[in-house]
């Protein structure tokens, strides 16, 4: 039976599919779909009562609450997921964010690398035996092509220097978080080769609600930027939704798409060298071995 066959009978039973960061924006479209769809969705949050809300509003199976940037929160989390359901068919790591301050996490990480990067390596790690169980199963993590704006890249210092910045200077934090997304998924796909689990990437394209609950007057420039038709986000939900279900790609690993050309595209440098994606997952690992081996 090939592998193909094997995706549209697991479509057909309804596949199990955890996103992260659905309460809102490009996640919640994409859950939405997804349910749609006839897949059962399990959700995040931070905030129950919000939690709980787009977990109705999306129809999701079920709410599972914790901070991503609390990494024993993200360990918990994968534990209860794997805990109460046997298989996982696709994980959609979506959740991130923009900070325009400089911020250190209770772990001692910077922010935007715990939440962007950390906590979806640490997620991805807890549900690959479950991922593994699925006879198709996809990993899916957004991404963005804010990773060209990445400044300097040193390793291992950018996973845990905290250094300070503004608003001004935030996108390069935010832009090498992105990156190391980026390397993250593509070693991923190669670790996984021969396995019934794939990995890919995408950037979303910019989008209203990408532009950041801590940017003044995100408000307003939101309903200037619908208005004009600009920056809608139902278009990255598409590509999130494609890359979790289209039975074109099937086997189709270790890949960053665009929407905006709906291609593969090269990542920037350094994120196109397997050397440097191997250094990263190796120094990776060793930094969350604490929490993955509890």
């Amino acid at each position: 039976m090939g592998i193909s066959k094997l995706f549209l009978e697991r479509l057909a039973m309804g596949p199990t599919i955890v996103i992260t960061g659905a309460t809102s924006g490009i996640g919640r479209l994409a859950a939405v779909e997804l349910a749609r769809r006839g897949a059962r969705v399990l959700i995040t949050a931070r905030d129950a009562e919000r939690g709980e809300q787009a977990r109705q509003q999306i129809g999701a199976d079920r709410v599972f609450l914790g901070d991503l940037g609390r990494l024993e929160d993200v360990r918990r989390i994968g534990k209860e997921i794997s805990d109460g359901y046997g298989r996982i068919d696709v994980l959609v790591n979506n959740a991130g964010l923009h900070a325009f301050e400089s911020r250190t996490t209770v772990d001692g990480f910077p922010e935007m690398v715990a939440v962007n990067y950390l906590a979806p390596w640490l997620l991805t790690r807890a549900l690959l035996p479950a991922l593994r169980r699925s006879p198709a199963a996809r990993i899916v993590n957004v991404a963005s092509e804010a990773s060209r704006r990445h400044g300097t890249f040193h390793l291992p210092d950018d996973l845990t220097t905290t250094v300070p910045f503004t608003a001004k200077g935030s996108s390069v934090h935010y832009g090498r978080s992105k990156l190391l997304d980026i390397m993250f998924t593509m070693e991923l796909g190669r670790r996984l080769g021969g396995s019934t689990v794939t990995a890919n990437c995408l950037d979303p394209g910019f989008n209203t609600t990408g532009l950041g609950r801590e940017l003044r007057l995100s408000g307003v420039l939101k309903k200037a930027f619908t208005a004009l038709r600009i920056g809608d986000p139902s278009r990255g939900a598409d590509l999130i939704v494609a890359l979790a279900t289209d039975p074109a790609l099937d086997g189709q690993s270790s890949g960053y798409y665009s929407r905006r050309v709906s291609r593969q595209i090269r990542p920037a440098a350094p994120g196109d060298d397997a050397e440097r994606q191997a250094e990263l997952w190796l120094h990776t690992e060793r930094l969350l071995a604490p929490w993955f081996a509890r």
